[in-house]
Formats: C-alpha cells, structure tokens, sequence
C-alpha cells in the first residue's frame, strides 16, 4: 500500500510511504523500484548503503539477477560511507560488506563500483577526491538509504547544522555502540568515518529509504512527520522532491496513515 505524508496542515509532503508487511516484503518491495530504475536506465549511477536493513534488498536484486531479470553491467555504484582506518579486507569494512552482499554476485564491473578509501589519512584530500568523483558520474539516479536510531543518514550525526559534501565525521558514542556488535569489542569500532554529507545525498535524483522494526518507529515518527532540524539528520529528506519510505508495519507502528 503506497501513501502520501500528510503535514499537520493537510499539505502535502512530496514523500511517498509504502507499506510492507514485514521484512521480506519491504526488502521486495525496495529491490522492485532499485530494479526499476536499472531497467530504464541500465547505465545509472545507484547510491548504495550498507547496515543490516538494506541486506534483504541485495539479496532480492542478487536472486533476480541470477534469474537473468536484471542487467548491472553498465550500472555505476557510490557508497555513502566507509570507515576511517579499516583497510578493503577486513570483515567490517564497507567495501567487504558491499562485495560480500551485493557486488560478487552480480555483474558488475568492479571498476563500476567506488567507496570512499578508508585507508586515506589525509581526510581532506579524500573527501575532495570522493567529491569529485560523484560530480564526475553526473551525480547519483537512485540513492538508497537506511536511518539510524538517532536520525543519522550515512554518517551524518545529529549536530547544529546539516554538514554538506563528503567529510570525515568523529562517530557519536550511540553509534559506536550499534556498531560494536560487529567487532569484538566497543574499542575495536572506528571512531572516525568519511560519509557523503547531506548536500551530497540531496542532489540525488531519487531517494529510496528503508525501515523496519519497532526499533525504529520513534524516529521514523520523528524523521518525517516532525521539525526539519539537524537534531534529526534524516528530516531533511522532507524537503527533497521525491523521495520514498519503505517500511513495515512495525516501523510504521507510531504514525497515522
């Protein structure tokens, strides 16, 4: 079931909310418009995230295209983010997550796929050269994102303003601490990560955010039926043009359709 966000005053949002059931539906229901966006235009440039929801979704595009339905040989991918000081091969690396879930089953070109090099040290040249990189693509179709506990989109936490182009953000403690189940300890979580910046997520063409569990229905909530401010990073999406929520009942669980 697909919906319209409602402001308090009855206008409306230009954001379109998909109900799924569960899960596996909204993975399906994701998968469906990243597949459209491929099938009419095959050489897009898709802005891909990582993290445990948009997991589903690859697996969905990996099983349709092992069924021939889908092509990625003229796609190019962008990440949102990487960790600082995590080389390409360790487990918890973004580039080890997108080969591992997506990029190894499909047929991609890996020269098609580019993450930010998070064994650069020189955080401002990397994040020029990232930059440049997206800008030089003729930016981003299709950019898939997730939304953390506290509102961050890629890495960009709750501050005092929207932070802009691609930078090296210091992690909050909270997201250190959703993150820590992946490494063998807090200690072992990188505390630096360079990330696309709002301005960058922005000029997407088309924005496709998922969402599920009741885990995530306060900021849901708050995200896009609440104040834009930079306390909420996500709440900005509200002023993109088109944009779509997928989520499930249960993330959906603390909003009036």
């Amino acid at each position: 079931m697909a919906v319209r966000a409602q402001k308090k005053n009855k206008e409306m949002f230009p954001m379109k909310i998909i109900r799924a059931k569960d899960y596996y539906d909204m993975s399906r229901k994701a998968a469906n418009i990243i597949s459209a966006q491929v099938i009419m235009k095959p050489n897009c440039v898709l802005g891909l995230a990582t993290g445990g929801t948009p997991v589903g979704t690859y697996k969905q595009l990996v099983e349709w295209f092992e069924k021939g339905d889908l092509d990625f040989s003229k796609v190019q991918t962008v990440n949102l983010d990487e960790y600082k000081g995590l080389n390409r091969e360790n487990d918890q690396s973004y580039y080890y997550f997108m080969h591992d879930n997506l990029f190894d089953h499909i047929n991609i070109p890996k020269e098609n796929t580019h993450l930010p090099n998070g064994m650069e040290m020189d955080s401002e040249k990397e994040c020029a050269r990232y930059t440049k990189l997206i800008q030089s693509m003729g930016g981003v179709d299709l950019q898939l994102l997730g939304i953390g506990h506290n509102g961050h989109i890629g890495f960009n936490e709750p501050s005092e303003s929207f932070d802009k182009e691609v930078h090296c953000v210091n992690l909050t403690q909270s997201t250190i601490e959703a993150n820590k189940r992946f490494f063998a300890s807090a200690d072992d979580v990188p505390k630096q990560a360079y990330t696309m910046g709002i301005k960058t997520i922005m000029q997407a063409k088309k924005i496709l955010i998922v969402a599920n569990g009741e885990g995530k229905a306060d900021i849901v909530r708050d995200a896009f039926f609440g104040s834009i401010t930079p306390q909420v990073p996500a709440s900005v999406l509200q002023l993109h043009n088109d944009v779509t929520l997928v989520a499930d009942e249960a993330a959906l669980s603390k909003v009036s359709l």
